[in-house]
């Protein structure tokens, strides 16, 4: 069941692979994530020390829930992928251009983890192409539906 979607990603960026990491959250960002409070627009993913973080991806806290803790609501998060994936991550990153990308966060098991996507910049052109062939397939739809009645 996914929780909140990164739509931006797709519409900036190529996505050639995905991967499936765990995040590392405290007690307060799964009660806020829970309740829906959780974005990742504004996130991206670096990697430091062979490990991969999440930054930038915004947790408002819950009043009732943090009362004892001054919780930031932009901090980084570490992600957690097996190390034979992260090292083929690491070469794809430095030598080909690609870049990581948040796509979702969604539950697994009861366990909250995030889609992290193998990604590759779109130029300017390729968006507005993406914008046609969108609008194009929309439009074939409505005519499919008019022309069936």
């Amino acid at each position: 069941m996914t929780i909140s979607d990164n739509r931006k990603a797709f519409y900036d960026y190529f996505i050639e692979d995905r991967y499936e990491a765990g995040v590392v959250l405290q007690g307060w960002e799964v009660k806020a994530i829970r309740a829906g409070r959780a974005q990742i627009k504004e996130g991206y993913v670096v990697i430091r020390d062979n490990e991969l973080f999440l930054i930038g991806a915004h947790i408002s806290p819950l009043l009732s829930t943090s009362t004892h803790v001054l919780p930031d609501p932009v901090r980084t998060r570490k992600l957690l992928l097996h190390a034979d994936e992260i090292k083929k991550l690491i070469g794809k990153v430095e030598q080909r251009g690609f870049t990581l990308v948040p796509l979702n966060f969604h539950y697994k098991g009861g366990l909250v983890k995030c889609e992290v996507g193998l990604a590759k910049g779109k130029k300017q052109h390729d968006k507005r192409e993406t914008e046609k062939e969108r609008d194009w397939n929309r439009e074939k739809a409505r005519l499919m539906r008019s022309g069936s009645k």
